[in-house]
């Protein structure tokens, strides 16, 4: 640790250098940069936590951000396919091109989950790579650090041993992390839930959860009472224990379903600003194990 130290100390002594212009896509991938850039990045996010990422608009404003970045950081996967390729072809940046060094995506580092069997409109939002949601499991997160303190020492070379240092100082604390929420999280092992949008295919897969019903009649189709009324008689059949939201969510649906079984409605950040106590990624974290064990406690 000592040497460690030593090394961003070494570092940080370097002659002043403008800052890395970092845009993020998502807030969790700004969050992780500046974990991983600490002064020496300056990062913006092209959305927030209480924001639907597949759809924003790529606003002036926007697209001059991008204009001015050294580095894009977004999920990939097609999450971003409504409002990206404008932002990347109005900004005129060609570092940022796909291919090139200043134009990273995140679910390349990762296994996917839920890749779809057939392609086809109709099925709702649906990706070809699979679930783009990567970031409610911390252990995707670990594996996209890697991959990202590398491409920042690469796009930013003269600061890379600085990365570097950064990096394995956030891989100890994050791993230590892990393990702590993992013990915490060891009772919802086989926790039926019901989830609003397919959102959390990798949380459950970490946590041992089972979702055994989704309030969107297809990926990205808003409920009717119709679809409601139909997941309630699947519920009755296949008991769950909470509906779970994210904080972007319309509580409505939630509240319906709930109003008529007494589950517990579980909002979780789903990314670093969702909630009070998500304010940086380890806080994510804590607050998503946190919420599901009060929900946990109250259905027993």
């Amino acid at each position: 640790m000592k040497l460690l130290l030593a090394m961003l100390a070494l570092t940080s002594s370097v002659s002043a250098h403008a800052a890395l212009n970092v845009l993020a896509c998502e807030p969790e991938w700004g969050a992780l940069v500046q974990e991983l850039g600490g002064d020496k990045v300056k990062v913006s996010n092209a959305t927030t936590a209480l924001q639907d990422p597949h759809r924003i608009e790529a606003r002036p404003s926007l697209i001059a951000r991008a204009r001015n970045a050294d580095l894009l950081v977004c999920t990939g996967a097609e999450l971003e396919i409504g409002w990206l390729p404008i932002l990347l072809r109005d900004s005129g940046n060609a570092a940022i091109q796909p291919g090139q060094a200043g134009n990273f995506e995140a679910t390349r580092y990762v296994t996917m989950l839920e890749k779809p069997l057939r392609l086809d409109r109709a099925d709702g939002d649906v990706h070809a790579a699979g679930n783009p949601h990567i970031q409610t499991d911390p252990r995707n997160i670990a594996l996209v650090a890697d991959a990202l303190s590398k491409t920042l020492a690469t796009v930013d070379a003269t600061n890379g041993a600085y990365y570097q240092a950064r990096y394995a100082d956030f891989k100890l604390r994050w791993q230590a992390a892990i393990s702590r929420w993992e013990t915490q999280a060891a009772p919802l092992k086989g926790t039926t839930i019901v989830v609003q949008h397919k959102a959390y295919p990798y949380l459950e897969n970490w946590l041992g959860l089972k979702q055994v019903a989704t309030l969107e009649p297809k990926p990205g189709v808003d409920p009717s009472v119709a679809s409601l009324s139909a997941v309630l008689a699947k519920i009755k059949q296949t008991p769950a224990k909470m509906i779970v939201r994210s904080a972007y969510n319309d509580e409505r649906p939630a509240d319906w379903l709930a109003q008529r079984t007494n589950l517990p409605v579980v909002v979780l950040a789903f990314t670093v600003g969702g909630t009070a106590g998500a304010s940086n990624l380890f806080g994510l974290f804590d607050d998503t194990i946190s919420r599901l064990l009060a929900a946990d406690k109250a259905a027993k």
